[in-house]
């Protein structure tokens, strides 16, 4: 029964998809083009779990590709892995600024998009003890002196950094006298909060969680579309910004694999995130389900393509 339900479900998804019977690989390789341990070796991790658990695929090996943001695998994807129809990248928003950042000479172009799966928001918090009490507080004091209000975040060019970008972007600041100083880790860059280094600080909100819900960091917005569950904060719209930012995760596959081998793929990930394994790991790692498959998420990693570019250069990062 587990083997037919097997192979009729990525059947059924497939036909509904227009891809008729492309039915999922029997075997897959997952790169990490991170070290161990990271954000894209967890979920690709998860992934592996969830494949092979729920009888998509019955065989799932990962491996870690790290190095500049994500390129390294990026290139190895597009040139020795050309072709291949086996594989899958794990890849996010990240990427998109290292490519840029790291002036590689591969792009996400070069690839051949499969889904988003999942995103976590931004929350932009300040010290308990900050006179800002809201992020219009923030915003006027950012507009008026945008160097003298200072950020803490994650590394130059990421997504903490583009969201600062995209903030002076949408109320009329200059980008390029924004004040952000880059951490390397979450742990520095609460510290720098906390001790009254930073006049704000800007994560993902799992980072400070802690610290957040024991009061020790006021949250002014968060990045959503909605209001997120658990988050006692305003979006970003809410509070009188037109702004809205995933840090989001996906996958891709090499180029020049046939059309039938790209939507066997996007079949295997579709049926993925119907299952109830799926649904179990969003709910032990608090993800955020953001899926979107094939041609709509090709068209939306090429809008995210143009938004980064666009803003990394106007902060002055990339020419």
């Amino acid at each position: 029964m587990r083997s037919f339900a097997r192979l009729a479900l990525p059947l059924v998804l497939a036909l509904v998809m227009g891809a008729a019977l492309a039915a999922p690989p029997a075997s897959l390789r997952i790169m990490a083009p991170a070290s161990p341990g990271g954000g894209w070796d967890g979920t690709s991790r998860a992934m592996q779990s969830v494949l092979q658990q729920a009888g998509i695929v019955d065989s799932v090996e990962v491996f870690n590709v790290p190095g500049a943001g994500g390129t390294i695998g990026l290139a190895q994807l597009a040139t020795a892995e050309s072709g291949k129809d086996d594989i899958l990248m794990m890849m996010g928003l990240v990427m998109v600024g290292a490519i840029l950042s790291n002036d590689s000479p591969v792009t996400l172009a070069q690839t051949t998009p499969i889904a988003r799966l999942t995103a976590e928001y931004e929350v932009i918090v300040v010290p308990a003890s900050s006179p800002y009490q809201t992020l219009q507080d923030l915003v006027d004091a950012f507009v008026e002196a945008p160097g003298a209000v200072s950020f803490a975040g994650g590394s130059a060019g990421g997504t903490d950094h583009i969201l600062v970008g995209l903030l002076a972007q949408a109320v009329g600041a200059d980008p390029r006298a924004i004040n952000y100083i880059a951490f390397s880790g979450g742990g520095e860059a609460l510290a720098s909060i906390l001790g009254g280094q930073v006049t704000a600080g800007v994560s993902g909100y799992s980072e400070w969680a802690g610290q957040i819900e024991s009061g020790d960091l006021r949250v002014l917005a968060v990045s959503s579309a909605e209001r997120q569950e658990g988050i006692d904060a305003p979006t970003m719209r809410e509070a009188g910004v037109d702004l809205e930012l995933a840090n989001w995760r996906g996958v891709v596959a090499p180029p020049n694999i046939s059309a039938e081998a790209r939507d066997a793929l996007v079949a295997a990930v579709d049926a993925m995130v119907q299952s109830a394994e799926w649904a179990e790991a969003l709910e032990r790692f608090g993800w955020t389900s953001a899926y979107m498959g094939g041609d709509e998420f090709a068209a939306y990693l090429q809008e995210e393509d143009a938004r980064v570019t666009e803003i990394l250069r106007e902060i002055g990062l990339v020419d």
